[in-house]
């Protein structure tokens, strides 16, 4: 991939994922587990609450580390093409990856209402507003790093090991 494309690629990564945090951090600063469950008495309310707040924080971090290692890259005065490279393939591997398959499975994504207008997000419990309008609020972000970065999700180390690298 040209030298270019990937500092292009570089810049619109970090600011997508920047935007992420920028919703994800106040939503998990502000919210408990006990004011999500809220005066529902049933435990699997408290059991999705749960899940859900872990894999949140799980996509904060790991965004969060990402946005870094973008900026300190692009702040270095020659562009590193192989380091960017390698840096937008562990931000689709772990950011978008964490997103889309989160370890608790507290929704999914249901790739039938994708080309309707509908939210392509379900859940596996209904959530609160503040919730659903997080996780829904973010999934255009990490939509549009998908596609941006699709070549990572195989292409980029099939090159690498082709080339003998790992």
């Amino acid at each position: 991939m040209p030298s270019t494309n990937v500092k292009a690629l570089t810049e619109s990564t970090r600011d997508k994922l920047k935007e992420a945090v920028e919703q994800l951090e106040p939503f998990l600063n502000q919210n408990a587990l006990s004011q999500l469950v809220g005066d529902q008495s049933e435990e699997a309310a408290e059991l999705f609450y749960k899940g859900l707040l872990s894999d949140l924080r799980h996509l904060l971090v790991f965004s969060e580390v990402a946005v870094e290692k973008l900026g300190v890259l692009l702040r270095r005065p020659n562009f590193d093409n192989e380091y960017g490279e390698r840096v937008l393939y562990e931000a689709y591997h772990q950011c978008v990856n964490a997103f889309f398959y989160p370890k608790n499975e507290c929704y999914s994504e249901d790739g039938r209402y994708a080309y309707t207008g509908q939210d392509a997000i379900r859940f596996r419990y209904k959530p609160v507003r503040e919730a659903r309008n997080i996780v829904l609020g973010i999934s255009k972000i990490y939509e549009d790093l998908r596609d941006d970065l699709s070549y990572y999700e195989s292409d980029y180390m099939t090159q690498r090991r082709m080339q003998g690298q790992k």
